[in-house]
């Protein structure tokens, strides 16, 4: 039989039969995976544990004929429990991982694979906010994709200016000055920093987070369904 051993993160899971489960997993170097777990709904199940919501766990399966293979074995590697002490936090975990799932196809590269372990260590630690957690999550699905927007120039190709305030243009996909200038230089560093990968804690100490976030988590959620295609 053909044996595949990798790790795996949940994505979704689907009751079957009286006894069973499908669920889909997303792995570093297999892409999504669809497994038949049976049996894991029955109480003494050795498989139950190993594939939690909100974990990272090792697991091996067999390639089925079609779209379904078999999970023979999981192991826990790292649950992140604090995730479901509040009710906030867990539902942006189930949206977050909706929307990687949405924006994937079934061969994503590992990188979305690490994108889910980092934002459920930043949803694990109660000090970072739920809305900076979700802006640098959609910052980094949209800089996987290949639509980051230029955070360099303006949309005539002049350096942005440290002392000016722009507007973004959409259509453009670029700053430009207005009547309406929304963001101001330190919206603009803000928003290098977050597309850059800078790990969500880090970008909770910069200073005035708080007044810079609406203005911005905006920006990135309409890039996003401008060029990605969320659901929103």
């Amino acid at each position: 039989m053909n044996h595949v051993v990798t790790r795996g993160i949940v994505l979704s899971r689907t009751n079957y039969g009286e006894a069973d489960r499908i669920i889909t997993l997303l792995t570093p170097d297999h892409g999504k995976v669809r497994l038949m777990a049976r049996g894991v709904r029955k109480a003494k199940s050795k498989l139950a544990g190993g594939i939690e919501l909100f974990s990272v766990s090792d697991i091996t399966f067999i390639r089925g004929r079609g779209e379904i293979g078999t999970l023979i074995s999981s192991r826990l590697v790292r649950h992140y429990g604090r995730i479901v002490g509040t009710i906030d936090r867990v539902q942006l975990g189930y949206d977050l991982i909706k929307m990687l799932d949405q924006v994937t196809e079934d061969h994503p590269e590992k990188a979305y694979f690490e994108l889910l372990e980092q934002v459920f260590s930043a949803l694990d630690e109660p000090s970072i906010g739920t809305e900076l957690i979700q802006l640098w999550f959609e910052a980094r699905i949209l800089q996987l994709g290949g639509h980051t927007p230029d955070l360099a120039n303006d949309v005539t190709g002049k350096p942005l200016q440290p002392g000016e305030s722009y507007t973004f243009d959409f259509q453009a996909a670029g700053f430009t000055q207005g009547s309406n200038n929304t963001f101001a230089a330190n919206h603009i560093k803000f928003l290098r920093l977050a597309l850059d990968g800078h790990y969500p804690g880090t970008l909770a100490q910069i200073k005035d987070v708080e007044i810079l976030l609406p203005a911005c988590r905006q920006l990135i959620q309409t890039m996003l369904q401008t060029y990605v295609h969320t659901s929103g």
